[in-house]
């Protein structure tokens, strides 16, 4: 078994790191149906693939959404005998180990889903409901001691549905499902993905078992969907707990609001998905969710196109925002890692309109500034006083390649007036302290 170190939480709060104390920048994929709908060859060619672009988790669910109790994996096995939570099928769960360990081998790791949203929503749409308190904590208690020794898989409990809603409160099956994960693996990583438009801390803030919060700013409401706030919500929270955009818009999702997904108005491209992941990591999140439309739902020529998905995944897999993220997490892992704080107050003016809101974010001891600027000649205004050295390095950072436009050394001054390239369509601004 290949051993990754395992996550946990920075002692700060903000930020993850491995066991040894390395910094740990969350750079995800959704693969919700890989274990569902993917052959072994299959899954090999996609955890390659996310590999090579940099990615080091993967958002993968063991009881999937689209009939995932009655329609069979791709060898014929469904995931419980008679829909039992209490009875899994052995054979199911031999290629969900195979296919974690297969993530292991390729430095991936696993958030694992223990069951989509649906089975524990009674009334939100398409119920598939099976869990109640009893059986949740006995099926978390079973696949937490069947993954203990996993070191490469991070649990999220949830999957697209929120705990409390129209009178309905979940959160003692989540709880209890969480608890029996915990029962068996002390110590294991746990966040939750939520439905569109919300994060984990509106109603699990306060659980002891969650460690990080999770949102998803999502597809429904159109683009620019100012998920900077969204962040800072949950940055201000106490206890303070790290957080992260899970899933933002995917790449290749029609634009239109949910729940229609008619491609009338087009779809979201790399532009699109580059301004909200800059834009959530600048404004405090400790990593970010990349998605494609055709990937989550592991599309090819044996599946059910949902909501008018452009591309098999595998022609997918080397889409442009796909290629570019790993210049994200690049330039993070660039800077000093733990001491990176959100501050719009280096802006001096800049526009708030959401398709021109620029995020700002620098080192709390001075070492360097940088502004997300999300469209080409934007100018901003920037004020440098919390760099702490008589001079300054200027560049502006390609994120569609990860080159850089060096705009030179110089002393420092208070306060610096720029425009971004005119070929773009978007930049981050780089100032270093020297």
């Amino acid at each position: 078994m290949t051993v990754l170190e395992r996550i946990r939480v920075h002692r700060e709060g903000r930020f993850l790191e491995t066991e040894r104390g390395q910094p740990f920048f969350w750079l995800g994929d959704t693969a919700w149906e890989i274990f569902h709908r993917l052959t072994r060859e299959e899954a090999s060619l996609y955890f390659a693939a996310r590999q090579s672009q940099r990615f080091n988790v993967v958002q993968a669910v063991a009881l999937a959404e689209f009939d995932g109790l009655t329609e069979p994996n791709a060898y014929g096995e469904l995931p419980l005998i008679d829909k039992d939570p209490a009875r899994p099928n052995e054979a199911y769960f031999k290629l969900v180990d195979e296919y974690i360990e297969m993530a292991a081998a390729h430095g991936l790791y696993v958030a694992l889903l223990p069951t989509w949203g649906d089975k524990v929503a009674s009334g939100l749409w398409r119920p598939a409901v099976i869990f109640n308190e009893s059986n949740a904590r006995v099926y978390g208690r079973w696949i937490g001691a069947r993954y203990r020794n996993a070191s490469n898989v991070l649990w999220m409990i949830g999957g697209d549905r929120p705990p409390v809603y129209d009178g309905h409160d979940e959160r003692g099956v989540w709880r209890a499902m969480a608890e029996g994960i915990r029962d068996e693996t002390p110590g294991a990583f746990m966040t939750f993905h939520m439905s569109g438009g919300h994060s984990s801390s509106e109603h699990l803030h306060s659980e002891a078992w969650l460690d990080m919060n999770s949102m998803q700013s999502g597809h429904g409401s159109g683009r620019d969907v100012p998920v900077w706030e969204m962040i800072a919500r949950d940055y201000a929270l106490a206890p303070t707990k790290p957080t992260l955009d899970s899933e933002p818009n995917y790449e290749d999702h029609p634009v239109n609001p949910w729940p229609e997904w008619k491609p009338a108005n087009g779809y979201f491209r790399d532009w699109d998905v580059r301004k909200q992941l800059y834009r959530s990591v600048f404004a405090g999140g400790c990593g970010v969710t990349y998605g494609h439309h055709s990937m989550w739902q592991c599309f090819s020529p044996r599946t059910e196109n949902v909501n008018h998905a452009e591309w098999y995944w595998t022609e997918a897999l080397t889409r442009p925002g796909a290629e570019q993220v790993r210049h994200l997490r690049h330039l993070m892992e660039s800077k000093p890692f733990f001491s990176r704080i959100p501050d719009q107050s280096v802006l001096r003016s800049a526009p708030t309109a959401r398709g021109q809101y620029a995020a700002a974010t620098r080192d709390a001891n001075g070492a360097y500034v940088m502004v997300y600027v999300p469209n080409a000649g934007q100018s901003i205004e920037l004020d440098l006083r919390a760099l702490r050295s008589d001079a300054v390095r200027v560049a502006w950072f390609d994120p569609r390649t990860g080159d850089s436009i060096a705009v030179g050394d110089g002393p420092a001054r208070e306060f610096l007036r720029v425009a971004a390239p005119q070929r773009g369509p978007d930049w981050v601004l780089v100032v270093d302290a020297l």
